[in-house]
């Protein structure tokens, strides 16, 4: 089974789902904002793919950062401000894929 964490406005995942349903695939989709993720997952995240490709530098939340926070992201900082995780984080039995990209999403499917 694959879990998709993001936010539902986000185009980015709206595009995501589409594929995966296109394919036939089954995903549950846990969107952030309903319910957030736990320090545990969050750093399942980071273990997987590395907090620096994790984040997403080109966001709002990142932005709106202080000079400080966003030279030293932390996990807390990551769970207060979950919109700063790269969309979408796709979970499955064997591996996190952090963004979109057909080519790794079929060989998901």
């Amino acid at each position: 089974m694959i879990k998709m964490y993001g936010i539902k406005n986000c185009d980015t995942i709206k595009r995501a789902q589409r594929f995966l349903e296109s394919q036939g695939s089954d995903f549950e989709f846990i969107d952030f904002r309903q319910t957030p993720i736990d320090a545990q997952t969050l750093q399942s995240f980071v273990d997987s793919v590395g907090l620096d490709k994790l984040i997403n530098k080109r966001s709002t939340t990142y932005h709106n950062l202080s000079s400080s926070e966003s030279k030293n992201i932390t996990l807390e900082l990551i769970l207060k401000n979950q919109t700063l995780i790269k969309r979408p984080v796709i979970v499955t039995k064997e591996r996190v894929v952090i963004g979109f990209d057909k080519a790794i999403y079929k060989s998901l499917c």
